[in-house]
């Protein structure tokens, strides 16, 4: 009696472990097409937005009398599209949207409004969709398959830093330049939150942080020129091994151009 019961009970045992693998790998087989999907989907959408994108180039030319994103295209599918990220040497090359009802909608969520692990690149509502404020923080996941905002990590490799300056951010009738002044860890508090960047005072003592970052990893270009009339943007992701922070490349506005909308 004793022994089938041991038997049950091995049986049951099994029975549950072998579920658990089963499920295991479902979720994994899952995560893996959620990720394929989000990258054929965001190919349509370069397609679509006519990105010409070269991730081989240190400064990013175009015409500048035409805008090569296709923004009616774009806002036909989501009108919460209201910009587009280019970083040259990186694999940086989307849409970037913000919620009108939820900041943490895009977090999960593609241009399309459909779930996704890998989410959008987006900013929160703090933020003006001019790039006006003093920081524009841009979010992004650190996807295992290099896509969303996990090549910046790139910019961990001090050549690389020296080799790859530009940030490009396009708006339906302008582009903007950034030059990147620094790339380093950062803690995770919420950097707009957490500073009162209306404050010259708090700005000025940003702005060191920003040129001096007391961080073990980091690059930093020493010429750059930080004052109050400064225009930030911070690419923000997460690290490759510690939840508890972040990954920041940060980059100067150094040109606004006009430009005319696509025929």
């Amino acid at each position: 009696m004793n022994q089938k019961k041991g038997k049950s009970i091995l049986l049951v045992v099994f029975i549950i472990f072998l579920i658990i693998i089963l499920a295991g790998l479902g979720y994994i087989i899952f995560v893996l097409y959620n990720n394929y999907t989000a990258n054929r989907e965001y190919e349509e959408i370069r397609s679509t937005a006519g990105s010409q994108k070269n991730t081989e180039a240190t400064d990013f030319k175009t015409d500048l009398t035409e805008n090569p994103i296709d923004f009616d295209a774009l806002t036909a599918v989501n009108d919460e599209v209201y910009a587009w990220i280019t970083v040259p040497g990186t694999n940086v090359d989307y849409p970037v949207l913000q919620s009108k009802t939820s900041d943490f909608f895009y977090i999960d969520h593609d241009m399309y409004k459909q779930y996704k692990f890998a989410g959008s690149i987006y900013t929160e509502a703090c933020n003006l969709k001019d790039f006006s404020d003093r920081n524009t923080v841009l979010y992004g996941h650190n996807m295992a398959d290099k896509s969303m905002f996990a090549t910046l990590h790139r910019f961990e490799d001090k050549s690389f830093f020296d080799t790859n300056r530009y940030i490009y951010i396009y708006l339906p009738q302008r582009r903007l330049t950034y030059e990147i002044v620094s790339a380093y860890v950062y803690d995770d508090r919420h950097i707009i939150n957490s500073f009162n960047f209306s404050e010259d005072d708090v700005f000025k003592e940003y702005l060191k942080t920003v040129k001096n970052p007391r961080s073990s990893v980091k690059n930093v270009w020493e010429e750059a020129n930080l004052d109050l009339s400064s225009k930030l943007i911070t690419l923000s992701t997460c690290l490759d091994t510690d939840d508890s922070g972040r990954y920041l490349v940060q980059g100067v506005l150094i040109k606004d151009e006009q430009t005319i909308s696509r025929e």
